[in-house]
């Protein structure tokens, strides 16, 4: 085996890992920011609480292991006026 055929093979692996080391609250948060990325670039933390019915203590809480898990969007801490807003790229 190739060493580049074991990095290409390592890469799946490694983002399966990832997102396997998330809990229940963090995958469903991920779930929502990709799928309302196309129409949507900012959420502030309260209003993805009301969404999937958690505080926006626990989305703030959770963000990082979101932000860390996050392949296919770019997710960036963005404004802190009345609330936490994130910025949600693809």
């Amino acid at each position: 085996m190739s060493a580049t055929s074991t990095a290409e093979t390592s890469r799946p692996a490694d983002a399966a890992a990832v997102a396997a080391d998330l809990t229940e609250k963090q995958s469903r948060i991920l779930s929502y920011l990709r799928e309302h990325a196309a129409e949507q670039t900012y959420f502030k933390s309260r209003l993805i609480a009301d969404e999937l019915e958690l505080s926006a203590k626990e989305v703030g809480a959770n963000m990082g292991a979101v932000v860390d898990a996050a392949r296919d969007i770019d997710v960036e801490k963005w404004g802190y006026s009345s609330g936490t807003t994130w910025m949600v790229t693809r």
